[in-house]
């Protein structure tokens, strides 16, 4: 009589099946480490004010090792180092974020189309943002008054979009996509009551340069926070990649592997909404990097979430420093929003990409 063979568990480290394409991920996210560092010393030695490459890399080095400068280059190390730097590393902190929470919330509501604001959280944060800006609010807390009334409307709009879209039987990606849709447009409309009722002028400008993404106030205060939970965003995402690699062939396969899908929303959900406060916070809502990157690294490193992860917060992070500059330097002295590059850049790529023959979004559409 014949033996019948037992059934095979599959492995969620391999990933699905389109992961096993594409260059090394190893090397590629080597590749773009090394441009990263090449890009962060372009952002900080070029600009509308010319400051020579030699002086540039001797002010970084003071400011990293706490060495002297003369006093007659007192101006030029202040722009190097308290103005373009920090401001460098938090576009490259922001762009690593909003790439990373792209492919939670992409993994989280299984739609190729969700972006990290999808889930209603950066118009949450934008009310408490254009309440300092417009209004005053919070004005006892004086620099980190902005930044802490964004990041605390943004919970109380991911505690908001939780309770109204979570049922008995957990968080359901169609009921998160329609809740955080449906909360996006009420804070936007908050948000431009807000604006209709300020007075105009200079705090107007701000809240609409905020809207559309700006890193113009950065400094080295606004880096460790927005860091720090892109840092634990990642760690965080990178041990569930096992698990994301379930997700995304079904619940019911997800189950059979061992992996329980409502739980999992759950994480990914406080991880994407906690992170996306921090960042928007001290970026405002820049689009496109969310839903863009994630996109073009599987296209380049395949579906496997340890691959994706990998290369998408350092690919969005070169890409953000850079559309940082070019915000900076276009049009110098004035300075464009970051959001309007991102959309001017993203939306034709984003069509490109989906008239590639063979490529199906994640495996999705």
């Amino acid at each position: 009589m014949a033996r019948t063979a037992a059934p095979t568990t599959p492995d969620l480290r391999a990933g699905p099946p389109a992961a096993r394409t594409g260059p090394p991920a190893g090397a590629l996210a080597a590749a773009l480490a090394a441009v990263l560092l090449v890009s962060l010393l372009c952002g900080t030695a070029l600009g509308a004010a010319g400051i020579g490459w030699p002086q540039v890399l001797r002010h970084l080095g003071a400011g990293l090792t706490g060495g002297t400068i003369r006093p007659d280059e007192t101006a030029a190390y202040t722009i190097v180092w308290e103005l373009r730097f920090p401001r460098a590393v938090l576009a490259a902190v922001v762009g690593a974020g909003l790439s990373a929470i792209g492919v939670a919330v992409q993994a989280l509501v299984r739609n190729a189309l969700a972006d990290p604001f999808v889930l209603g959280i950066s118009s949450g944060a934008a009310v408490g943002a254009n309440a300092v800006l417009l209004f005053g609010a919070l004005a006892a807390l004086g620099v980190w008054a902005l930044s802490v009334s964004a990041f605390a409307s943004a919970l109380a709009a991911m505690a908001l979009v939780y309770a109204a879209a979570r049922t008995a039987h957990g968080l359901t990606p169609m009921r998160l996509v329609l809740t955080g849709t449906a909360l996006y447009y009420g804070f936007s409309a908050v948000t431009t009551l807000m604006v209709f009722t300020a007075d105009r002028g200079e705090a107007a400008r701000s809240a609409m340069m905020w809207l559309l993404g700006s890193l113009s106030g950065a400094g080295w205060g606004s880096v460790p926070i927005a860091a720090l939970a892109v840092a634990g965003a990642l760690v965080h995402l990178w041990c569930s990649a096992g698990r994301l690699n379930a997700l995304a062939m079904g619940d019911e396969t997800a189950a059979a592997l061992g992996v329980d899908p409502g739980r999992l929303r759950r994480e990914l959900f406080v991880v994407a909404a906690a992170a996306t406060g921090a960042v928007v916070a001290v970026s405002g809502a820049i689009g496109f990097v969310g839903l863009m990157v994630p996109h073009a690294t599987r296209m380049l490193v395949g579906a496997d979430h340890r691959r994706v992860l990998a290369v998408a917060p350092l690919l969005g992070a070169v890409l953000l420093v850079w559309v940082d500059l070019l915000s900076r330097v276009l049009l110098a002295p004035v300075e464009l929003p970051v959001g309007v590059i991102t959309a001017v850049i993203g939306v034709p790529c984003f069509v490109l990409l989906m008239r590639r023959r063979g490529y199906t979004f994640g495996g999705g559409a």
